[in-house]
């Protein structure tokens, strides 16, 4: 069975360079977050990429990753951007950014016909959430009314910041580890020994071990067709400053849990988080891949 690897780059600023994360260079070689990505990815069965950029980045991101990433596996490009809405709607004015990560995705809608999994450009998720994933796409039954879902599930020590506070998708889960509700949850951080977060009911029972959602979902086809009927309904609600509202993917399958229209399976991953939430992230994540390599986990030259 094919299996593609999407992934969410575009919010990659237009000037490639100092300042923008998802292309702070890693490695030895200066491999970048979504090197190691799509190098876990390879091994553990994915056999395309699919990125989600915006038109006007197009050449420099294939001169910095893209063309590269293309002598070592199958890619191919999707185009999020503002204008790009069904028929019958239009950007409101003053509006100036894409929609979110659920528009990013109905991107692929025509393109990504095979079990895909969704991931974030500047995160770095380990290789067992990969190997879980695939594993879970390529064994598991669908079923025809409810959408079969997977999500790697982080364990929230594992994803904090040592430079400030951060948001994630902190997740409930029943005995049989399907989740059942993703609560949204900003300003997460360590304080005097203590977990603390913004919410004051999840801050109630937020502990070092419970689950997060790192925005790594493992879907099927029929999510994408979904994904376009609720965009329509998204756009036509009144709900929400329209300059401002998103069309968020946590958002939209903590709605699909709530109305029984799918199941998503949490697939518990070990590895340890690398991301840059803020700029003095950087040389902590470079530290964390040297480790690796020094460890034998990945090659120094990555691609050989």
């Amino acid at each position: 069975m094919h299996t593609t690897l999407v992934i969410m780059a575009a919010g990659v600023g237009s000037r490639f360079g100092k300042g923008i994360k998802q292309l702070a260079k890693m490695g030895p070689g200066g491999e970048v977050i979504m090197d190691y990505s799509i190098y876990d990815a390879k091994q553990a069965g994915f056999d395309k990429v699919v990125f989600i950029i915006r038109k006007d980045i197009e050449a420099e991101f294939r001169e910095v990753i893209g063309d590269r990433i293309a002598q070592q596996i199958q890619v191919e490009y999707v185009y999020q951007e503002l204008s790009d809405l069904p028929a019958g709607f239009t950007v409101p004015e003053g509006r100036t950014k894409p929609w979110g990560t659920g528009q990013a995705i109905l991107c692929c809608r025509g393109v990504v016909k095979e079990p895909f999994v969704i991931i974030n450009a500047d995160d770095y998720y380990g290789k067992t959430a990969f190997r879980k994933l695939h594993d879970f796409l390529v064994n598991h039954e669908t079923t025809p009314n409810v959408m079969t879902m997977g999500m790697a599930g982080f364990i929230l020590k594992n994803t904090l910041s040592e430079n400030g506070a951060v948001t994630r998708g902190v997740c409930v889960a029943d005995e049989n580890e399907m989740l059942t509700q993703v609560i949204e949850t900003t300003g997460i951080a360590k304080k005097d020994g203590k977990l603390v977060c913004d919410r004051p009911d999840v801050q109630q029972w937020l502990q070092p071990e419970n689950w997060v959602s790192m925005n790594m979902w493992a879907c099927y086809p029929d999510f994408l067709e979904c994904l376009g009927k609720g965009f329509e309904e998204f756009l036509a609600s009144a709900e929400g400053d329209p300059c401002k509202k998103e069309y968020l993917v946590p958002i939209i399958i903590d709605g699909l849990l709530k109305s029984g229209k799918a199941t998503v399976k949490v697939l518990e991953t070990p590895d340890r988080w690398i991301g840059i939430t803020y700029q003095e992230d950087t040389e902590a994540a470079q530290k964390g891949f040297a480790d690796m390599i020094a460890a034998g986990e990945y090659p120094e030259k990555l691609w050989g």
